[in-house]
Order: structure tokens, then sequence, then C-alpha cells
């Protein structure tokens, strides 16, 4: 496969995996603030944090209101992360590899841009934000069963595959990050009803709320994040989510399971071995923040590692949240 295919068809599924997040943060965060006393509305910041692009932002924006943060997390053109940015480079990369993806594929991006680039979306956002972003995240699950059920899962799928899985790990980190570092208000609310519905809401904005609740009778910060990293059946815990990846680089390299090849088999690996024999106490004992931090660190260096091995991409950034 040529290294250009493989890296439209990587960033394709990294792109829309990226647009499904962002559109259920802000549908938890609206549903959230139903829940909250009045005095304590402020909670569209935390939705920037997560992308760590605060300092852009305020550039284009005075205050984080609602409405501001929504049309910047969905149609803002010059962020590269917004909706319907992800949504057009996903649309670019798949109208460059579309003899490799199958015709409906191409067919649901392009209508799904289409949807995006009509001028009644934005009302649409603004007015009835729970059918707005409840579609976008349909739209994106469609994409996803589109490639498990029109594609050959050869090469081309398991590197789509891939770039999914280390989006979703990458995400789920960052929404545990943002909770125990900056979400919570105030200290007094640790353990008060305020606290158990913006735990409540860390776990729907994973997609995680009703699987939690079925191994859990109860919501405690411990066995949420317990769940969100270390779980091996959810399909987006970061634990999951590495397995996932691992196995379709090896499936694309051809070397045996529990092997390296190349760097990014073996950063991979390592990354994957050090959470088989972490657990929650070790984590906490460390410091979430610290623990969540450093496991970013090492997953943009897979990231590069993959652009550099597969793709032939030199790095010029410490961080590789979009394709070069």
């Amino acid at each position: 496969m040529l290294s250009r295919v493989a890296n439209s068809i990587y960033w394709m599924c990294r792109y829309i995996e990226r647009a499904e997040n962002v559109a259920r943060f802000i549908s938890v965060n609206t549903n959230l603030l139903l829940d909250m006393p009045s005095e304590e509305n402020k909670h569209w910041e935390p939705l920037i944090m997560v992308t760590g692009d605060q300092a852009h932002f305020e550039e284009k924006n005075s205050d984080y209101t609602g409405e501001s943060v929504v049309r910047y997390l969905t149609f803002e053109r010059e962020y590269p992360n917004s909706i319907i940015s992800c949504v057009a480079a996903a649309r670019e990369n798949a109208r460059s590899v579309r003899e490799i993806i199958s015709a409906k594929m191409w067919e649901h991006l392009n209508n799904f841009y289409l949807e995006l680039m009509n001028p009644r979306a934005l009302p649409f956002a603004l007015n009835e934000p729970d059918r707005f972003f409840e579609m976008i995240q349909m739209r994106c699950a469609l994409f996803t069963g589109l490639i498990e059920s029109t594609m050959s899962h050869g090469e081309a799928y398991n590197f789509g595959f891939m770039g999914m899985m280390t989006e979703r790990a990458d995400k789920t980190s960052r929404i545990l990050d943002v909770k125990y570092f900056m979400l919570l208000p105030k200290a007094s609310m640790v353990n008060t009803a305020i606290d158990s519905v913006q735990w409540m809401a860390v776990l729907k904005s994973a997609s995680a709320f009703q699987m939690f609740r079925r191994q859990h009778h109860r919501i405690t910060p411990r066995l949420v994040a317990d769940f969100l990293i270390f779980d091996d059946d959810f399909p987006r815990s970061i634990k999951h989510c590495l397995h996932r990846a691992d196995d379709c680089l090896h499936r694309i390299t051809g070397a045996p399971a529990g092997t390296a090849t190349c760097q990014p088999e073996k950063l991979l690996g390592r990354l994957k071995a050090n959470m088989e024999y972490d657990d929650i106490e070790e984590v906490l004992e460390h410091g979430m923040h610290e623990y969540l931090d450093d496991f970013q660190t090492k997953l943009n260096a897979v990231d590069n590692a993959i652009g550099t091995t597969f793709f032939n991409i030199k790095q010029i950034q410490e961080s590789s949240s979009q394709q070069q």
C-alpha cells in the first residue's frame, strides 16, 4: 500500500472519531447544565480545556458562553479540531482514496459534510442542541459501521481502525484529566450531589454510563477512573483501545503478537505492557494528572512513530493532533 493512501485512511478515521467526541462533549454538557444550580452554570470552559486550545479560543472570543463555545467547537473553520473542520478533513482524505474505500463510505461522508455546510445548521445547533449533536454522533457511528460492514478487513482497514483507537484513547484520557484537575469548581463540593452529577457527566462523555452501572452500584471517582482506564471490555477504555490498536499494528506488519519489529510496535507494546501492570491504586498514589499527562506524551510518541515509519512524515511539532 502507498504511504499516502495509508496516511489518508488513518487520518480519515481519526478525524471522524474526533468529531464524534466533540459532539458528545457538547451534548453532555448541555444536559449537565439542567441539573446544576444557576450559580454553577459556568461549565463551558472545561470543554475548551479538554481540547487544550484555550489560547486560540480566547483570541477569537471574550467569554466562555454557551453560544461562543458551540460556535467555536462546531463551526469554526479556522479551528482545525472543530466538528466541521474534522469532517471536511475526513472528506478530503476520503476523496483522495476513493478507489480504496467503499462507495457507501464516500457518499456518507460527502452528505455529512454538506449537511454541516447548510446555512440552517448553525441555528439548528443553537436552538435544538440535543437533536443536532445526537445527529452528529449518529452520522459518525454510521460511518464506523460502514467501515466494518463494507470495507475489506485488510491493510487499509487496519490503518483506519488503528487511527480510530489512538484518537479514542487520547480523548478518554483528556476527559479524566480535566475532571480531576480542573472541572470541580470548589473543593468543598467533593462527594456532594453536584460532584456525583459531574462524575455521571464524565461517564456519559465517554458513552460509558450504562455499562458502568451494570458493573457498579454507586458512582465514585475511584471506580469511574478505574473503569475508563483499565476495563478490558469497554470499547472506550484506554486499555481496551491500546489493545485494539496494537492488534491492528501487528496485522499490518505481520509480526507475531508480543514481538516488536519497528519503532511503533516497541513504543505501543511498552505502553500497553505498562498498563497491564498498573492499577488504579498506583495511579491515584502517583497522581491522576501526572499519570494521564505522561500517558498522553507517550501516546503522541507512538503517533509520531507511526507517521515516520509508515507515512514517511518528518515530525515538525511535539503534538501530532493534526495531519501533516
